[in-house]
């Protein structure tokens, strides 16, 4: 592919090895945090060469080469992000560590854009008239005040919001509480490169965004988890669409990672840019291509449970569908719908492209209440803060199930939606229900009054099938979440016990087929 046309480029440079890789792996707290090893001790994650740092003498060098900036970097991708004139970037390929390069260019013409593309967060600035009737409604929606009155409300659980600005979020008496508590961790300015995280004030996007998870004002407003704790990373440059913000959102998944976070909320997308030449094209949001997705899917590999919006295409006729890197299958992609549960007209749709159903489920996105920069409570519209609402209500449920991983806890919150059985590109699975998520998941009241109960659920060895009418020569059948048969069990009042340690930890459908007639359940191996 030529690279003539432009002088200035943005490029992936990707490295051919890492130093220390084995000396790290078998001493990883010298590149990781005890909380990340714990974390992923807890959930059986492996760790291994992506985890270990690029090498820092390749960049210094890259870094003494004239016409060359190097603006951010990717232990996951061993890469760095370099801007200059084509041909200085294609002459560092004469150095025998770099492995290969890949432009940002698409080689579009500006001059062929066909379309003026509106500005990022203009759908999301847009203020509507607001009584101040608080968050009720849309934590109610999904059900999630459940299990706040259970005293789930996110404690232990740590979230990285990776967005566009924070400001006042150190003096704002909405998130007192969460200072108090120490909830606030800190966080960092990837754009700027400074640890003074508060300081960057021309948008106010992730204040905002927190607000709906963190956010407190006593009688009026209550965000979805807040009991968790909380990094702030800053990747998006507000004021510009350029491909460096996808790396920066890597560096900050990373960074997330190795801090041992939990769960990630990015209300962030990337599609088009300033410079036409950059553009994605929709046949690129196939879950696996942008620089931005391949490493959502890592940080999914590495045991975070990444809550991502769907974007707000969904009225662009030129666009339409998820933009990066909600196209990730390991991304739980959050759509919106209005107070009442229907469809907002905004919200991005999914596609034949993704590998995988998108949106995944959808909340509350259309007049959502958040905290804006002023310490007041508002509406704004966007799957912007959909994706952060559930993904607080996330956090209470993992809270409550602490032994289940981020796959099993996000097939929980797609097994409870609304429309499991029938989804489509509009509301994906649909709007979840956290109270019946977790009764599932703990097999009580929501089977009572089915034919079969299964205990114990979650279960490690022998499950136990009771049938309340005393049924007979019952065939069963277990699957797992792809659909695949792994098992095939006769029993009879005689023997009643299923036998499960053989199968791997994670969600199983169990098809029970008695009285002509398919009964279908969930649940957990531990």
């Amino acid at each position: 592919m030529s690279h003539t046309l432009f002088a200035q480029q943005d490029a992936w440079v990707y490295f051919s090895d890492k130093a220390h890789v084995d000396a790290s792996i078998q001493n990883p707290i010298s590149i990781l945090s005890q909380q990340a090893l714990n974390r992923k001790a807890a959930h059986h994650i492996v760790i291994d060469a992506r985890d270990v740092p690029v090498n820092e003498a390749y960049i210094s060098l890259l870094k003494n080469v004239n016409g060359i900036a190097v603006l951010a970097k990717s232990k996951w991708m061993n890469a760095v992000h370099v801007r200059g004139e084509t041909s200085d970037i294609n002459a560092l390929m004469d150095f025998d560590f770099v492995s290969r390069i890949d432009f940002a260019d698409q080689t579009i013409d500006d001059l062929a854009r066909p379309t003026v593309h509106q500005r990022k967060f203009e759908i999301e600035d847009q203020l509507e008239d607001f009584n101040y009737g608080k968050a009720q409604n849309q934590v109610e929606l999904i059900h999630v005040d459940a299990l706040h009155r259970e005293d789930y409300t996110g404690e232990g659980i740590i979230i990285a919001v990776i967005d566009a600005g924070f400001p006042n979020v150190n003096t704002m008496t909405s998130f007192q509480r969460l200072r108090d508590h120490n909830g606030l961790l800190g966080g960092y300015d990837f754009v700027d490169r400074t640890s003074s995280i508060y300081e960057y004030t021309d948008n106010s996007h992730g204040t905002r965004v927190l607000s709906t998870m963190a956010g407190y004002i006593e009688n009026e407003f209550v965000g979805t988890a807040p009991g968790a704790a909380y990094y702030l990373f800053r990747t998006e440059i507000a004021a510009v669409e350029n491909p460096l913000e996808e790396s920066l959102w890597v560096e900050a998944a990373e960074r997330a990672d190795s801090l041992g976070v939990h769960i990630i909320n990015s209300s962030l997308g990337y599609n088009t840019f300033d410079k036409a030449r950059y553009d994605h094209t929709t046949a690129q949001m196939d879950g696996k291509t942008t620089f931005i997705t391949r490493g959502a899917n890592i940080a999914s590999e590495k045991g975070i449970l990444v809550v991502n919006s769907a974007g707000n295409s969904g009225n662009d006729p030129d666009w339409g569908i998820v933009t990066a890197p909600a196209d990730a299958a390991g991304v739980l992609t959050v759509g919106a719908v209005k107070a009442n549960g229907e469809y907002a007209t905004f919200s991005s749709k999914g596609s034949a492209v993704q590998p995988t159903q998108k949106p995944d489920v959808v909340a509350q996105g259309s007049g959502s209440r958040v905290i804006d920069e002023n310490d007041v409570v508002v509406s704004n519209n966007g799957t912007s803060f959909s994706s952060p609402i559930l993904a607080g209500a996330i956090a209470c449920l993992w809270q409550a199930l602490p032994n289940a991983s981020a796959e099993e806890i996000k097939q929980l919150v797609r097994l409870s939606a609304s429309q499991y059985s029938e989804p489509d590109d509009f509301l994906g699975y649909g709007v979840p229900n956290l109270e019946l998520a977790l009764a599932q998941a703990l097999s009580v009241e929501w089977v009572r009054e089915q034919e079969f109960n299964l205990y114990p659920n979650p279960v490690a060895h022998e499950l136990f099938v009771q049938s309340r009418s005393n049924l007979m020569h019952q065939s069963i059948y277990v699957y797992d979440m792809m659909g695949k048969q792994v098992a095939q069990h006769q029993l009879s009042n005689d023997r009643k016990t299923i036998t499960v340690s053989g199968l791997s930890p994670g969600m199983y459908v169990l098809k029970i087929l008695a009285k002509n007639k398919a009964f279908n359940y969930k649940f957990i191996k531990l």
